[in-house]
């Protein structure tokens, strides 16, 4: 059954501002997408909204493309795929995709028409680009849990992606993520790199000192 998706929470903007280290550092490696989903031109603008799922098998495209007139503004449709022969999008489904208000494409598979969905300045993060185009025939579920870089993701969970990678907040927990993010970010805006080495060299040397590590004289 395709469904169509609901509004956007004005909270989930807050993301916008909170880096994808914090983030990884706060939620741990289960919800960070492997290192092949990254941004395809840049620089790439942080983005963050809640995900809407898709699901293509190898070779096929369809539901993406039906994506794309389904997903609320600010969204960011997460597509699982694995697929490396064939493309799941290009130029003009970006493009329609960016007119409609969609945040961004993170899939595991693959675009073509890089140059266009670049100058358009859409949001991409995918495995790499290849000119030839998917199927259109395979019907499956939309906001349906997927498997995209490696990470469970669920529709409504807020996905963040920079430049240093994607990391999706379980929806649950996107409050209390958020204020633990503007807490430390807060925390690090009045630390000064001595301080910072101060405090780190003196975790380190504590860490070399349980282990048993003496420096030679």
């Amino acid at each position: 059954m395709i469904t169509s998706s609901t509004g956007t929470d004005p909270a989930v903007g807050g993301f916008r501002d909170v880096p994808t280290t914090t983030l990884a550092d706060l939620l741990g490696r289960a919800h960070v997408m492997d290192i092949g989903i990254r941004p395809l031109w840049g620089p790439v603008p942080r983005v963050a909204g809640p995900a809407f799922t898709v699901r293509c098998p190898p070779g096929d495209n369809l539901m993406l493309h039906a994506a794309i007139h389904r997903a609320a503004p600010g969204t960011v449709i997460v597509v699982e795929s694995g697929d490396l022969d064939y493309a799941l999008a290009g130029g003009n489904v970006c493009a329609v995709a960016q007119r409609r208000g969609v945040a961004a494409f993170v899939a595991d598979g693959l675009i073509r028409d890089l140059g266009e969905v670049r100058d358009a300045g859409f949001p991409v993060f995918a495995r790499g680009i290849i000119p030839i185009p998917g199927a259109k025939s395979a019907v499956t579920p939309l906001n349906e849990r997927v498997r995209c870089g490696g990470v469970e993701v669920e529709a409504g969970d807020v996905v963040v992606a920079d430049e240093e990678g994607v990391v999706t907040v379980p929806a649950a927990r996107a409050g209390e993520i958020l204020t633990a993010a503007r807490a430390r970010l807060a925390k690090e805006a009045t630390q000064t790199l001595d301080d910072w080495e101060t405090s780190h060299r003196a975790r380190i040397d504590a860490l070399l000192s349980e282990a048993g590590h003496e420096d030679k004289a």
